[in-house]
């Protein structure tokens, strides 16, 4: 999908949901001004903020689709992550204003007054934000819109708290029991878990997160179809908006290529791993592996052994050994479970006892992709 299909794409789905909200504002004020009913008066606050959510998302969009320039040369895509964190504060605090209003009428009570034509308009809010939500849903998915989805969830939840209020209005018809203002206090309470979820997520998108695992795999999947690519590694893929990624790889290469054929394989990858993935590998670096040494890889196997040898190593790569000059160099892939200063000053201390003639040239890797 290309970016203007996309923008548009949201753009219009956005527009449905601002209208659709706006509609059941009235109703829905309508209904809680006529009856009394907080619980009614707080779904249409929700609606409220789903429209200027909604609208959020369209300025977010339209923003974060503006060109690449000279001050931000790769674009304005990361707007997106900020509309969603705006979102996520418009319902956060639509959840505190439910929540303190709802307190209020617990302490003062006041009775309310349901009529057949707000049981129907309660009950057609319940469809229509179903049909709203799985639509939005959708959409945010086919576009990759984290904003889009983040309303889609959210109108499905609010049909869940309008059924609610549905619900505790028959109760008041049938028995006469009033529920409905401690059904606004168990909205407000949900609408603030909903707005906290919304903020956490969006700050790991802004923060930065684990890649995606199945697209970790396929990358180096499609690097490692080549021939001569032993292993890829270290490969470190940052997001600058929905469908604007880009990423680094190491990938382990014969010691015998010349420059001229790295330069060329490397190019075929990156254009390989972009028709396929839509990411741009921006860098791609080489290690250079032993080649027809049988006393290479015996030492290679021993230093495998020791450091493996370690719960909290989780790989090691990138090996090459100069037996004439005394020098090795690899890299180890550690976990978070220990520092790395004291899982350096262990490895290297045990490989220079069994290597003492040898310079060993240790870098130590954090666990980026789990794969």
């Amino acid at each position: 999908m290309n970016t203007n299909d996309r923008e548009n794409i949201i753009v219009r789905t956005s527009i449905i949901g601002i209208i659709a909200n706006i509609i059941l504002v009235a109703f829905k004020a309508f209904v809680g001004l006529v009856s009394g009913s907080i619980a009614v008066m707080l779904d249409a606050v929700n609606n409220l903020s789903d429209a200027i959510s909604s609208l959020v998302t369209i300025v977010g969009t339209k923003l974060a689709a503006k060109a690449p320039d000279k001050k931000h040369p790769l674009g304005y895509g990361r707007i997106e992550f900020l509309s969603a964190l705006v979102v996520a504060a418009i319902v956060l605090y639509a959840g505190i204003t439910s929540f303190t209003e709802s307190v209020k009428k617990i302490l003062s009570p006041e009775a309310a007054d349901y009529s057949i034509v707000s049981i129907v308009i309660i009950a057609s809010a319940v469809v229509i934000k179903i049909l709203l939500g799985l639509y939005v849903v959708k959409q945010g998915k086919a576009t990759e819109s984290g904003a889009l989805e983040a309303s889609g969830h959210d109108a499905l939840f609010d049909a869940v708290l309008s059924f609610s209020v549905l619900a505790s209005a028959l109760v008041y018809v049938i028995t006469g029991l009033s529920l409905e203002a401690f059904v606004g206090l168990v909205i407000s309470v949900f609408i603030i878990k909903s707005g906290l979820e919304m903020i956490s997520e969006t700050l790991d998108d802004i923060i930065g997160k684990r890649a995606d695992v199945e697209t970790v795999r396929k990358i180096k999947k499609l690097i490692k179809e080549e021939p001569e690519v032993r292993g890829a590694y270290d490969l470190v893929i940052t997001s600058y908006g929905p469908n604007k990624d880009i990423a680094s790889v190491h990938i382990e290469l014969p010691d015998t290529m010349s420059v001229d054929e790295v330069d060329k394989i490397t190019r075929r990858i990156e254009a390989k791993v972009f028709k396929e993935t839509g990411i741009i590998l921006t860098g791609v670096g080489v290690y250079a592996y032993n080649t027809g040494d049988n006393e290479a890889r015996k030492i290679e196997g021993e230093v495998r052994r020791i450091v493996r040898d370690h719960e909290w190593t989780i790989q090691l790569h990138g090996f090459n050994v100069d037996i004439e000059n005394k020098t090795m160099r690899f890299d180890v892939v550690i976990s978070f479970d220990i520092e790395r200063k004291e899982a350096y000053s262990i490895l290297i201390k045990e490989l220079e006892e069994r290597f003492k003639d040898y310079k060993i040239d240790i870098t130590l890797d954090v666990d980026l992709t789990d794969v």
